[in-house]
């Protein structure tokens, strides 16, 4: 043990290991660079480490190298090189610099097989992806259709019902009183029948969502849910629509739309409050209650909570549900911009 040195490692070990100049240029690497590059010593030393790497990472790589030459020591620094056969390998880099002697002492391990898993779950990722926004872009197609059927078709035929009705009360001279009543009834009830066809097509699919972006719709929903249920229910944003995908627009109002019925199931619900909220790097939407109704419906049916982070999942956004110590719970989505349409959050 006592006989093996520091040249012993660096022939032997599968680690590939350079020894560079502060021009750029290597000045000595083991075996395992060779092979795996598949150049011989005086290629590799004949050119700056610049022409073996993909050109896509040379860049980042010098900048880098500043930041080395400056004094930083280098973690897990990834980039690609080409090999003489023509193949990407993947490469992953602890270096530092040593001012005194001006060389740069770098390991790195090959990680190509690793990049390769990557790259095909990615590629799993984004036909899953595609498949579920097919899918929920069928569903509200769906929606949409039978929203529109039920407002347009539905409701006007309730419309001339009524209208049929209040004709019989202006033009039918002697009814009698009793008569008059069940007319009046009829008329009643035609026009609360059309206000529940009108609430349940937007529920359905809200035509305003999509003429008028999410913010109005938002704030629409909430102040109908504070008339319908006497509950105070106030909505805030500082969001641009137009840096949100349509996708995301349509899930955050599902989610609200889900959180309130929940709420509504149960007797504790206090007072909700919904923002929506850029912070340049994450979307936030965050639905508050000062009640015990997040609570309750998260106990006694599950079902929602999960339809809500099945939602927030397919826009790679994480949920998290709070408990307020003075009472109440607050249900947070947040979505990262960088990781939207990319692998999901784990």
């Amino acid at each position: 043990m006592n006989d093996f040195v520091l040249p012993d490692f660096f022939e032997i070990t599968p680690d590939l290991v350079c020894i560079a100049g502060k021009d750029g240029f290597l000045k000595k690497a083991n075996p395992a660079v060779v092979n795996r590059l598949g150049y011989s010593e005086a290629e590799l030393y004949s050119r700056p480490l610049t022409a073996f790497m993909h050109p896509g990472d040379v860049e980042i790589t010098l900048m880098n190298r500043d930041k080395l030459l400056n004094g930083e020591v280098i973690h897990n620094f990834c980039n690609r090189y080409i090999s003489k056969s023509g193949d990407i390998v993947w490469l992953e880099w602890t270096s530092v610099y040593i001012t005194g002697k001006e060389i740069v002492f770098a390991i790195a391990k090959d990680i190509t097989g690793r990049k390769k898993t990557e790259m095909e779950v990615l590629d799993q990722y984004k036909k899953y992806k595609g498949l579920a926004t097919h899918f929920k872009t069928s569903i509200e197609k769906d929606r949409k259709y039978f929203a529109y059927e039920l407002h347009e078709e539905l409701a006007q035929l309730v419309s001339v019902i009524n209208m049929d009705v209040g004709w019989l009360n202006l033009y039918v001279p002697g009814l009698p009183d009793k008569v008059k009543e069940r007319i009046e009834h009829a008329s009643t009830v035609s026009r609360l029948l059309i206000k529940t066809i009108q609430r349940l097509a937007f529920s359905i699919s809200p035509q305003m969502l999509h003429d008028l972006g999410l913010n109005v719709t938002m704030e629409w929903l909430c102040n109908e849910f504070s008339i319908l249920h006497n509950i105070s229910c106030t909505y805030e944003s500082n969001c641009d629509e137009s840096e949100m995908t349509k996708e995301m627009q349509i899930d955050f109002f599902r989610i609200c739309q889900e959180s309130l019925s929940d709420i509504l199931n149960h007797e504790e619900a206090g007072n909700i409050a919904i923002s929506i909220t850029d912070t340049g790097e994450q979307v936030a939407l965050l639905i508050q209650d000062s009640g015990n109704g997040f609570i309750t419906s998260l106990e006694k049916q599950k079902n929602g909570f999960n339809s809500i982070y099945e939602r927030a999942k397919s826009i790679n956004g994480r949920v998290s549900l709070q408990h307020n110590s003075g009472g109440g719970a607050v249900i947070s989505i947040i979505v990262e911009k960088k990781y939207n349409g990319a692998l999901p959050l784990p």
